[in-house]
């Protein structure tokens, strides 16, 4: 009693040949491109004046602080210092109502620098990650944990954050910025 095989059992019958790999051929392999700004050990981009971008709870910490941001980023980076919102971080601070309205004031000062976004959603910690990974001029100011650990896989992007009641910086070369205390 013979069965008629088809065509695809015959082909799953046969036993599969192992390619032989050429051992004197050249290996390819695909390596990320990095932007020649850091061909150095820290981003040759950054330079004043600063352009900080700030999320929703860095304005929220230096109104508990009392800090006023614009002179205490001056007072941390020893430079002209342009913070910027997107619309992202704006939504959110709006959405968060009449308790936070000091912080929405602060937002819509005219010394901050307005950044449109073109994406779907209102998720600020995408579009902050988003727009620095893609431009690598910014400085991050938050105090999230979770952020500034996104941050940190990002190379060359220093983040700005609020210790002992003043601004601090990491990832920052020397030469730029305030000392390390």
């Amino acid at each position: 009693m013979a069965k008629l095989l088809s065509s695809k059992e015959k082909d799953r019958l046969k036993p599969k040949k192992k390619e032989k790999k050429d051992p004197s051929a050249l290996k390819e392999r695909e390596v990320p491109q990095h932007p020649s700004c850091l061909f150095f050990q820290y981003n040759t981009q950054l330079g004043p004046p600063y352009h900080i971008l700030v999320d929703t709870n860095f304005i929220n910490f230096s109104i508990k602080a009392k800090l006023d941001l614009v002179q205490s980023m001056m007072d941390c980076l020893y430079a002209k210092c342009i913070p910027c919102i997107t619309d992202c971080v704006m939504a959110e601070i709006e959405k968060l109502g009449q308790k936070y309205r000091v912080a929405l004031r602060i937002a819509k000062d005219p010394r901050f620098e307005r950044l449109p976004c073109t994406h779907k959603g209102t998720y600020a910690d995408d579009c902050l990650v988003q727009r620095v990974t893609q431009h690598k001029c910014y400085i991050v100011a938050t105090v999230d944990r979770d952020l500034k650990r996104r941050i940190r896989k990002i190379p060359g992007v220093p983040i700005m954050y609020i210790s002992n009641h003043r601004y601090n910086i990491e990832r920052m070369p020397d030469d730029y910025g305030a000392p390390r205390f």
